[in-house]
């Protein structure tokens, strides 16, 4: 919920008008109780106006913030809308958690919340009642309208900055960065940690036992989920619990960031000893398991390790269609899905396996492994770019820094994703200046694979 929660543009601005409703409440009642023993000299710091002129003050205040309110909106909605349009609408989450946005709208909408809540307790002493002009309220109101004239100054500046595809990229980047980190908080893989055999491609729990993930049988009790949507997270605590108190091993097989159907299977669970399930216990698990799995209308960065990829993927794609034409964005995009490649694999990829007191797996949760994050980064960009040298030379320099990140012998992604690359710079009808150049890089890529980086001029 609160990461929900946190990519949403009215909680903040909510709380800054229920602050500025007790606020408006508050302070009168604090102006009548120190307005006969205000401190020597403090009144010519003070609003000194009678009721007439607080309520004028009161209400220029209130309909000046109400128009910078409305037109705040207006731009921060043309800004969700350009994102959108122009780059990726997987952007407008990036735009609507910002803080600072947030923040704003809070104070423009509680200034004029305090304003006219203060309003209401100014009199003029007319019919019989007693005058009251609320000083320290009046003045405060003041103090709040020019820090939001000073907000708006320094939030145009703020959005002018934040609508730059530079300075997007550069927030999704930072999401991506601490999402890996939150997924992989243990130390990176060794360089010389091999394939497959004797080391599983995963992080573990309890222990970190060492061993090939298990295989479902074919008689293993199918999982679903109750709500269909994005899977956004899995309850670690909540599948082992679940699985131990079943004696079961649980097997999910959809990573988050997947898209999920109520009654489709998700996974499959199966008893630890190879026997048969008691006759209450499918029920109860399936129950449980669904629990374990949260589901939301989009994707987020909570356990998404690939949604920062997918998210520079399709900035290159949307660069790179014919109504933009922007091979220089496509170029940033791949500079910054490269780096979160390069980090992804100093990690160890692939599967966790959860695993109770006895060093037992009884989880195995799906993770996107390295062909899969590489696909994700360079497939669409790939035939997209098809045409354009640029684009092309970016994915081969790609591949060349991954190549040179990746531990040995877990380069076949690389090797793969560099044959696909050679067939389609093939395919074009490049001059033949720009297909050395090409030949030449992915030479490079050779290179790296070899464990070589010559420091020479990069074509």
């Amino acid at each position: 919920m609160s990461d929900t929660l946190r990519a949403q543009l009215w909680p903040l601005p909510t709380l800054g008008v229920g602050l500025a409703v007790v606020a408006g409440v508050g302070m009168p009642r604090v102006d009548k109780r120190i307005q006969y023993d205000m401190p020597a000299g403090l009144d010519d710091y003070l609003f000194g106006g009678n009721a007439d002129a607080a309520r004028s003050v009161l209400g220029a205040i209130a309909g000046s913030m109400i128009t910078v309110t409305a037109l705040t909106f207006s731009l921060t909605v043309l800004t969700l809308q350009l994102a959108s349009s122009q780059f990726s609408p997987r952007l407008l989450r990036t735009f609507a958690a910002d803080r600072y946005v947030q923040t704003t709208l809070a104070l423009f909408l509680a200034t004029f919340t305090y304003a006219l809540t203060v309003l209401r307790t100014v009199r003029t002493g007319e019919d019989g009642r007693t005058g009251f002009v609320p000083q320290v309220s009046v003045t405060v109101a003041f103090m709040l309208t020019l820090t939001s004239v000073l907000a708006l100054v320094l939030f145009l500046s703020h959005l002018a900055r934040e609508i730059r595809i530079e300075t997007m990229m550069s927030s999704v980047h930072t999401a991506a960065q601490r999402t890996i980190r939150r997924v992989f908080p243990a130390e990176p893989q060794e360089p010389d940690a091999p394939e497959g055999g004797g080391e599983p491609h995963g992080s573990h729990a309890a222990g970190d036992p060492r061993g090939l993930p298990p295989e479902p049988p074919a008689n293993a009790l199918l999982l679903t989920v109750g709500a269909s949507g994005f899977l956004t997270a899995v309850d670690e605590g909540t599948l082992l619990r679940a699985a131990v108190e079943s004696d079961a091993v649980v097997f999910i097989n959809r990573s988050p960031g997947s898209s999920l159907i109520t009654g489709t299977p998700v996974g499959a669970a199966w008893p630890r000893d190879g026997g048969s399930f008691a006759p209450d216990i499918p029920a109860r698990l399936t129950a449980d398991v669904a629990g374990a799995l949260t589901t939301g209308p989009e994707r987020t960065d909570r356990q998404d390790v690939a949604l920062g990829l997918r998210q520079f993927a399709d900035v290159a794609a949307k660069a790179l269609s014919p109504g933009v034409n922007d091979p220089t964005t496509a170029v940033h995009a791949l500079s910054h899905a490269s780096a979160l490649l390069c980090e992804l694999a100093r990690h160890d990829l692939g599967p966790r396996l959860l695993c109770d007191d006895d060093q037992q797996i009884r989880a195995v949760l799906r993770r996107p492994d390295l062909e899969d994050l590489l696909d994700l980064a360079v497939a669409q960009p790939m035939r997209y770019g098809a045409a354009e040298p640029a684009v092309l030379s970016r994915i081969a320099m790609l591949l060349r820094e991954l190549a040179w990140s990746v531990a040995p012998g877990r380069q076949t992604p690389v090797a793969a994703a560099l044959t696909r690359l050679r067939a389609t710079i093939d395919a074009q009808d490049f001059h033949p200046a720009e297909r050395l150049q090409l030949t030449e890089l992915t030479e490079l890529v050779d290179q790296a694979l070899a464990g070589q980086w010559p420091l020479g001029p990069t074509p």
